[in-house]
């Protein structure tokens, strides 16, 4: 059996998209929400009941932060006009426990800062008691360096002069100086 050549075209413009079943799709999942809603599955919780938890549970968690709110700003010193002498002594000790934290969180930085401030104290003056010791060794210890002395030739004769020396040039001439060609 030959097969012929089939030409390929692009199609324009159905105008409606095709189904591939032999019922209409849209009874198929009528069908399926109907069979779905009917039963329950015992492991999956139900949406509604869930959702109605979740609001529970939000209006006590408001509920909880305007009271934390209301707490805080009693803190800060404002709205106090309705609280009574009770309230007001409750306050006092809360802001005087507070504040003996902070202070004692303070005193423990600058403690820890005194520390380390001390311990670089210490290398500083190592280093500069080695480098102290460093400086007198090398001024001690200097090599006498050849010293050179021209003649009235310009011959080089020997001697010995330190680096510290070396920063002046002398010459030595024997006799009168040589007028120069």
């Amino acid at each position: 059996m030959v097969r012929g050549k089939i030409e390929i075209k692009k199609i324009e413009n159905n105008g409606r998209l095709y189904e591939f079943s032999s019922s209409e799709m849209e009874k198929t999942i009528e069908r399926y929400g109907e069979f779905s809603n009917e039963y329950f599955v015992p492991g999956r919780p139900q949406v509604q009941p869930y959702l109605e938890e979740l609001k529970k549970e939000m209006d006590i968690m408001v509920k909880k932060i305007d009271l934390l709110e209301v707490q805080q700003r009693k803190l800060m010193g404002q709205g106090l006009g309705l609280c009574s002498v009770a309230e007001l002594q409750e306050i006092d000790i809360q802001i005087e426990k507070s504040l003996r934290i902070v202070r004692s969180r303070k005193t423990e930085l600058y403690a820890d800062q005194l520390g380390k401030l001390k311990e670089m104290e210490i290398e500083v003056l190592d280093e500069r008691r080695r480098l102290r010791e460093k400086e007198i060794k090398e001024r001690l210890l200097r090599p006498l360096l050849p010293v050179t002395f021209h003649t009235e030739k310009g011959e080089p004769e020997g001697g010995y002069r330190t680096k510290h020396s070396s920063e002046v040039e002398t010459d030595v001439f024997i006799g009168l100086p040589v007028a120069p060609p």
